[in-house]
């Protein structure tokens, strides 16, 4: 194949992919949430992604393994709340290789009734894991973030697109403004 850009290998230490999640567009938090990420990392893109079924049950993978410790429809669930829906993918960039540590950091807890105050689910959520189990569904707690350098190559391709790699995997020259996200 001629004509097709090919990206050297990233160090996939040094990014992150960041996915704010359906509940985070319906309150209106996507600005002050990515400017809480924007500090920890560089945002290099940030965009609209209409989830389809393939990419959550992807992301998701971990719930299906576990769905017997879960007293939820997983599938149902998540096509409920997803499929369909938009979210916020961002990619993050640190040159000190922690990207993914410190993208992680900023989140708190997964149930934000719990997490600790300062971090983007203390602060900023308004669900809890309690509700969630009372009513039979996932907790929604605004933001997900790469575990560590192999989650961010794996959420990489989900959410942006291997093909892309050429494209969006270059360190920014200098720190940038947080990217703009189109609205719909």
């Amino acid at each position: 194949m001629t004509g097709v850009p090919v990206a050297a290998p990233a160090d996939w230490t040094q990014w992150t992919v960041v996915l704010l999640k359906p509940d985070c567009l319906e309150r209106d938090l996507v600005t002050p949430v990515l400017a809480r990420v924007a500090a920890a990392v560089t945002l290099v893109v940030a965009e609209r992604v209409t989830v389809q079924d393939w990419q959550i049950f992807t992301h998701y993978w971990d719930l299906f393994v576990h769905r017997h410790r879960l007293d939820v429809d997983v599938a149902g669930c998540l096509r409920h709340r997803y499929v369909g829906h938009q979210v916020v993918v961002a990619l993050g960039h640190h040159t000190q290789g922690d990207a993914p540590a410190r993208a992680r950091a900023l989140l708190g807890d997964f149930d934000p009734s719990v997490a600790e105050p300062g971090t983007i689910r203390a602060d900023l959520g308004a669900d809890s894991l309690a509700a969630a189990r009372r009513e039979h569904r996932l907790v929604d707690n605004l933001i997900h973030s790469s575990d560590d350098a192999t989650a961010a190559w794996r959420d990489f391709h989900i959410w942006l697109g291997g093909h892309r790699a050429a494209e969006l995997l270059r360190p920014p020259a200098t720190a940038q403004d947080i990217p703009e996200v189109p609205h719909p």
